[in-house]
């Protein structure tokens, strides 16, 4: 029996849940569960913070895409691509190409020793020029309008009175909530 390597699909946006439960369907439907293993819509945990109240929900890790552990035959491909709201494999022509060992563990799948999960991100409802406060850390209990925005790090930047003058600080989404 061939070895099962993970897969990646691309869909149309929005309808990735969709795939992996017409897939899912069709394994059962054609008793392929020895052939197509696993499939996955990868989620993360994102904390957004509205009106000073934070909640955690999950996003898609990867919009638009889908992941399949399974034997590479040409039933197996042609299930998973004639899928309703499969545009393709993620590979050069028609020809699928799986992910690397190195690739599954930084996704925390398959392989070996599980990688720690990414760092909790946040999606914050402040903007340049709001009057934030800050709730954690070294700077609690301070207040300060925000002068950037840095989404990729996950920080902010106030401006704190130090010393009779304003003084940029960065500090964590975490720690900071809208005034």
């Amino acid at each position: 029996m061939s070895e099962s390597n993970w897969y990646v699909v691309h869909t149309y946006s929005g309808y990735e849940n969709k795939v992996k439960a017409n897939i899912e369907k069709t394994i059962e439907n054609r008793h392929l569960e020895e052939q197509i293993l696993e499939v996955k819509v990868p989620l993360t945990d994102v904390q957004e913070t509205k009106n000073g109240v934070t909640k955690t929900t999950k996003k898609k890790l990867f919009p638009g895409y889908v992941l399949i552990n399974m034997i590479m035959n040409d039933d197996t491909w042609y299930v998973v691509r004639n899928t309703r709201g499969v545009t393709g494999f993620v590979g050069p022509g028609s020809k699928p190409v799986p992910l690397t060992p190195d690739e599954m563990r930084n996704l925390g799948i398959g392989g070996g020793k599980v990688e720690p999960a990414p760092k909790q991100k946040y999606l914050v409802d402040f903007e340049v020029g709001d009057t934030i406060v800050v709730f954690a850390g070294a700077w609690e209990g301070t207040t300060g309008m925000v002068t950037a925005v840095n989404a990729q790090k996950q920080t902010v930047t106030i401006n704190v009175d130090m010393f009779g003058r304003p003084t940029p600080v960065e500090i964590s989404f975490g720690e900071v909530k809208k005034k």
